[in-house]
């Protein structure tokens, strides 16, 4: 069945777009779990409001539906059976608004660590603290039998500067059997954070919810707030968001290339790609004023623009990268000692990937041909020419090869965008309108999803989904088999967000 057909007999909600939200009772919701058994339809996101459960829906290449649940008694059926991206998020749903994930399994805390004021927080009523069971020391790891086994903890401190997280490793011997991630450590209470804020400052806190990914996640904020509130983008703005977020994807695979040499001890390429990622950041400290390029896209356009200088500073970025890049990209691939570790190592399981709707360079690597930017597509990306890259092999080394094609996709983006600049404004003003938007916005590591409720100009309620909530799940999975040794490597051609998964 396809996913427009299912709903064709159902009202949308007035006033939601780009893409339209129909409301379910409970036998309605009950099919569209049904029909999840046998339809290709993705789960792109899932998250909860006081009494009211939400899921969106994408059907290749770009039909998307958002269905809501109405939970009148704090119960809504639970998609994880037939959708299992949908497990932590429902988890997720109960630990921050209270309703309850019918035929859920895992009936474990995952965002509550037992150390907030107040259960519930986003629930109507938030609970006492104590209501909250088996949370913080008591969080129960899932057991694991067998003859030699044993465990290691690693987490939530880490070695370096890293985000908290703790992986609970089963290993026999060397080789790991079973890897079970917890999050959550770098809970920072967002969506309650935007809830009730003008536009201008819930777009200051949402650039903020992965440093890495500041431009996509403030573009997918900002897109949202524009589709609920009909605000007209000018062309000139829409580039200019374009072309920062390719240079914020430059950025993180030069960083994340580099990274990967680094955990399989060929520190030379470390550096060098550390020194290529430092030129990038400063080209966009000098020409947008911050080298993450924080607060620099808003709602309604952006806040600096480019001159020529700024254009000719990034045009000769462009070509010492793709000067500079190609012998790093070749002393890789031509160093069988480094090949030994990446090739075949943490493979993904295209099966999963599809399971559980991974995008990025996670799901291209592993077959899955999915980027926002083609796929439902957005402007300016609609205009220009560019290749999705896509293999098969699902290991390390497939995850970095994604990287470096993806590199020079984007400086080809860069050269085109530069080069057909249009003249014009840089924003326009957001009115104080009352709607619901939704937007897809394509970061380095994948599709981060922004849905916001508009209320006479300030947020009502928000979500934000960041690519790593369909993504960290896989990781347990790539390790499986791998030597303990190779799980920085594994962990880092990943390179999931903490920040932007905890919220």
């Amino acid at each position: 069945m396809a996913l427009a057909a299912f709903f064709a007999d159902q009202q949308p909600v007035p006033g939601h777009r780009p893409w339209p939200r129909y409301r379910l009772d409970r036998a309605q919701w009950l099919k569209l779990v049904e029909a999840l058994e046998d339809a290709p339809w993705t789960l792109i996101g899932l998250w909860g409001e006081p009494a009211q459960v939400h899921a969106a829906f994408r059907e290749e290449p770009s039909t998307i539906a958002v269905a809501s649940l109405d939970c009148a008694e704090g119960r809504f059926p639970s998609l994880a059976k037939v959708r299992p991206g949908a497990a932590r998020l429902e988890r997720a749903v109960r630990d921050l608004v209270g309703l309850e994930p019918e035929g859920l399994e895992d009936g474990r805390p995952w965002l509550d660590h037992g150390r907030w004021p107040l259960s519930h927080p986003l629930a109507a009523t938030p609970g006492p603290a104590e209501a909250m069971t088996d949370a913080g020391a008591n969080y129960r790891f899932l057991p694991v039998e067998g003859d030699g086994l044993h465990q290691i903890p690693v987490g939530p401190v880490h070695a370096g500067i890293i985000e908290p997280g703790h992986f609970r490793f089963t290993a026999n011997g060397e080789t790991v059997v079973r890897l079970e991630q917890r999050l959550g450590y770098v809970h920072k209470g967002v969506e309650s954070l935007i809830a009730g804020k003008p536009v201008a400052e819930a777009a200051r806190i949402a650039c903020r919810l992965s440093g890495d990914s500041t431009v996509a996640q403030g573009w997918a904020f900002a897109a949202a707030v524009e589709a609920a509130t009909g605000t007209e983008v000018p062309p000139r703005a829409v580039h200019l968001r374009a072309i920062k977020a390719e240079l914020e994807r430059i950025a993180n695979h030069l960083g994340d290339f580099g990274a990967i040499c680094n955990d399989a001890a060929f520190v030379a390429l470390h550096m060098q790609c550390g020194v290529l990622r430092e030129q990038v950041l400063r080209a966009a400290g000098a020409v947008f004023g911050h080298r993450l390029m924080m607060d620099r896209v808003v709602p309604g356009g952006v806040g600096i623009d480019l001159d020529a200088g700024a254009v000719a500073t990034l045009l000769g970025l462009i070509e010492t990268l793709a000067r500079r890049l190609p012998p790093l990209v070749q002393l890789y691939d031509g160093k069988p000692s480094l090949l030994d570790r990446t090739v075949t190592t943490g493979h993904t399981r295209p099966d999963l990937v599809q399971a559980f709707g991974a995008g990025g360079h996670v799901g291209r690597a592993a077959g899955r041909n999915q980027d926002a930017r083609a796929m439902p597509g957005y402007a300016p990306y609609d205009r220009l020419t560019f290749k999705v890259p896509v293999l098969t092999e699902g290991d390390v080394n497939a995850r970095v090869w994604i990287r470096l094609r993806e590199i020079d996709e984007s400086l080809d983006l860069l050269r085109q965008l530069l080069g057909d600049l249009p003249a014009g404004p840089i924003a326009a003003p957001v009115p104080p309108a009352s709607g619901e938007g939704m937007a897809l916005v394509e970061a380095f590591r994948g599709e981060t999803l922004a849905w916001v409720r508009i209320e006479a100009g300030r947020v009502a309620r928000g979500h934000l989904r960041d690519a790593s909530w369909f993504q960290w799940p896989l990781l347990e999975h790539a390790i499986l088999d791998n030597i303990v040794a190779d799980f920085p490597l594994c962990n880092k051609s990943f390179n999931c967000s903490y920040s932007g998964h905890d919220l």
